[in-house]
C-alpha cells in the first residue's frame, strides 16, 4: 500500500511523469528559490527530492515577487527524448480574485518552457511562451504536435476572472506558439476553472481541470472530445475527485491532478491535499501531494477504486519492486560548499549576496540583510515543516551592537505570518533575545515578548512545533536549556490564517535568518541546524 501524502510539507500543485522505470513529480515552490521541486521514484511508494531546475538568474529572478507568487504549478513532460518543463512566473497578484467582482482585477503571470536530457541536468534558459493566464501545461499529441493549455484570466469588470481553458500550438521548431488560441472549455458552475491537463486515450481527448478554488471547495473535474477544440462532454458524476462535500476526510482540499500510466497499464492520479490541523481546521503544513489508484470504466470515463470520488489516505502500491531512499540526516552541519537539497531562500538568484558556507569554514554565513518581511535581498534559509510534530534547533555566533541588527532561528510562511526567536541588541540592556511575531488575522499585526540578556558568545536556538501549539528555548553552552514562558500560535503559519483577499498558497518553513537594518551587512554564523520529525505530542520541559 502507498500512504498519502507522498510529498508532505508543501509540495502543490503536482505534475507527474514516467520515463521508463522512473516516475517524477514537479511541484510547486512560489517565491522560494531555486524554482520548481522534482521528485523521484521508482515504485509510487518511496520518494527523494532530485533536483530544482530553475536555479540560475537567467531562469528566474523573483526579485519584488509578493508573498506566494513566482512559479506556479509547473508541468513536467518527456517526449522527443526530451523532459519539457512548463511554468508560471507569477509577478502581481492582486485582491479581486472572484467571479463577477466589481473593478479590475490586474495579475502578471508569465509562461516559460524550458528543456533538458537529463531530469537532473542543466536546464535551457526559458522561452517565453504567453501571458494571458497561469498553470500552462503542454500535450504531445500522438500525431507529433504539441498544444499549449492555460487558464484564461479575464480581468474586465463583472466578468468571470477564471474565463475558462484556451489551447494553442506550439512548434519547437521556432520556439513559439504559433496560429490562434482558442476557449476549448468554459468550466462548470463551480468556477475557479485552472489546472488543464490533456490526454488522448481510445481516439478521445480528457481534459483533467481543478475548480472550485484551492481551498475547501477544491475538486477535479473531467471532460472528453473527440476533438482537441471542443466541444467537450462532462463526465457523468462531473468531478472525479474532491472532499468538497465531506469535512469528516482527513485529506482535504483536493484537486489539482495529473494522471500518469504504470507500465503495466494501471493509472494513478497524483493531487494537491491538506491536512487539517484536529483542533483547528488549519493547514500548517500547506497543500501536499497524494497519489491515487484510478480505474477505466466500461463507459470510458476515468473513477476512483471504490467510485466514491473521495482522496484515500491509503491507497494499493502498483506491486513494483520495492526501492526505498536513505532517509536525510537529522542534523546538517555546513561542511560542504553548497547548500544540502532540502534548504531554500527567498525570491533572489543570487545567493552570494545572501549567504556564504565558505567565509567561515564548517559555518553557514548569512550576511546581514534587509527586514524579514522584504520582498527583495532577505537573507533566510529555511526547509520545509513536513510534519505536525518537530523539533528544531540551531547553534548561532552572533554579535548585534545595534536594534537595526538581528538574526536567529525562524517558524516562517510569509512577510506577515511567522515566529522569530532571534538576538538583537538594545540600549540599556545589550545583546538580548525575544521572540518576534507577525500575526496576519488579529488586532495586533505584531508582537514581541520582554527580551532576556544574554552575554556574548554562542547560543543555541529551539523550537518545539506540537501541532498549534509552539514552543521556544535557547541554551548557552555547556548549560541546560531555558523555555520562554509563553506558548505561540503555530496555526499561523497556514493558508488559512490571513487578511481577506490576500495571496496564501505557500506553506511552513523553518530556518535561519539574518537582518542588518543599517545596511551594514553584519553577519550571523550557524554551526548546524537540526530537523527531527515526531508523530506525538512531546512535553519539551
Amino acid at each position: 500500500m502507498i500512504r498519502n501524502p507522498i510529498l508532505p510539507g508543501f509540495n502543490p500543485d503536482p505534475s507527474i511523469v514516467r520515463v521508463g522505470a522512473d516516475y517524477y513529480i514537479a511541484t510547486s515552490t512560489f517565491e522560494w528559490f531555486p524554482g520548481v521541486q522534482i521528485h523521484h521514484s521508482r515504485d509510487l511508494v518511496h520518494w527523494r527530492l532530485l533536483s530544482r531546475p530553475l536555479n540560475r538568474p537567467s531562469q528566474l529572478n523573483m526579485l519584488g515577487a509578493p508573498d506566494s507568487c513566482g512559479v506556479w504549478a509547473p508541468c513536467l513532460t518527456h517526449a522527443d527524448g526530451l523532459f519539457y518543463l512548463i511554468y508560471t512566473d507569477v509577478k502581481r497578484y492582486g485582491r479581486t480574485t472572484v467571479g463577477g467582482a466589481s473593478g479590475a482585477s490586474l495579475r502578471d503571470f508569465h509562461n516559460y518552457l524550458v528543456t533538458c536530457d537529463r531530469i537532473d541536468g542543466e536546464w535551457s534558459d526559458p522561452v517565453h511562451l504567453n501571458s494571458s493566464g497561469f498553470d500552462p501545461s503542454l500535450f504531445h499529441d500522438d500525431d507529433g504536435r504539441k498544444y499549449l493549455l492555460n487558464m484564461l484570466w479575464d480581468h474586465r469588470p463583472g466578468r468571470n476572472r477564471f474565463a475558462g481553458i484556451v489551447a494553442q500550438e506550439y512548434c519547437p521548431k521556432v520556439r513559439a506558439l504559433i496560429g490562434d488560441r482558442q476557449l476549448i472549455f468554459k468550466g462548470t458552475p463551480l468556477g475557479l476553472t485552472e489546472a488543464p491537463h490533456l490526454y488522448k486515450r481510445d481516439g478521445w481527448y480528457y481534459l483533467l481541470t481543478a475548480e472550485g478554488g484551492t481551498g475547501w471547495n477544491h475538486a477535479v473535474t473531467m471532460a472528453r472530445s473527440r476533438n482537441i477544440a471542443g466541444p467537450y462532454e462532462l463526465h457523468p458524476e462531473t468531478y472525479i475527485l474532491s472532499s468538497r462535500t465531506r469535512p469528516d476526510a482527513p485529506l482535504q482540499r483536493a484537486g489539482h491532478a495529473d494522471l500518469v500510466e504504470t507500465a503495466d497499464g494501471d493509472t494513478y492520479a497524483v493531487y494537491l491535499c491538506g491536512r487539517p490541523l484536529p483542533n483547528r481546521g488549519r493547514c500548517i503544513l500547506g497543500r501536499e501531494t497524494a497519489i491515487q489508484r484510478m480505474v477505466w470504466g466500461d463507459d470510458g470515463w476515468l473513477r476512483t477504486v471504490d467510485g466514491q470520488g473521495l482522496p484515500s489516505l491509503t491507497t494499493p502500491s502498483p506491486g513494483l519492486p520495492s526501492h526505498p531512499f536513505p532517509p536525510a540526516p537529522a542534523r546538517t552541519d555546513f561542511e560542504g560548499p553548497s547548500l544540502p537539497v532540502e534548504f531554500q531562500w527567498l525570491r533572489s538568484p543570487y545567493p552570494d549576496e545572501l549567504f556564504s558556507l565558505t567565509e567561515r569554514s564548517g559555518w553557514l554565513r548569512l550576511f546581514g540583510c534587509e527586514t524579514i518581511g522584504s520582498q527583495y535581498r532577505q537573507a533566510l534559509v529555511a526547509r520545509r515543516l513536513q510534519s505536525f510534530c518537530a523539533s528544531i534547533a540551531t547553534r548561532m555566533d552572533f554579535e548585534p551592537s545595534h536594534f537595526q541588527q538581528a538574526a536567529g532561528l525562524v517558524c516562517y510562511y510569509g512577510g506577515t505570518k511567522f515566529h522569530y526567536l532571534h538576538v538583537s541588541h538594545e540600549e540599556g540592556v545589550g545583546k538580548h533575545l525575544r521572540v518576534m511575531s507577525a500575526l496576519p488575522d488579529s488586532t495586533q499585526a505584531d508582537a514581541f515578548t520582554a527580551p532576556i540578556a544574554l552575554p556574548p558568545g554562542p547560543v543555541t536556538l529551539r523550537a518545539e512545533i506540537d501541532y498549534e501549539r509552539l514552543r521556544f528555548a535557547y541554551r548557552l553552552d555547556g548549560s541546560e536549556w531555558v523555555w520562554l514562558p509563553q506558548i505561540f500560535d503555530a496555526s499561523i503559519l497556514s493558508d488559512e490564517a490571513t487578511s481577506p483577499g490576500a495571496p496564501n498558497f505557500t506553506g511552513a518553513f523553518v530556518g535561519m535568518a539574518c537582518q542588518d537594518m543599517a545596511g551594514t551587512g553584519h553577519p550571523a554564523d550557524f554551526d548546524w541546524f537540526d530537523y527531527i520529525e515526531r508523530d506525538y505530542l512531546l512535553d519539551p520541559a
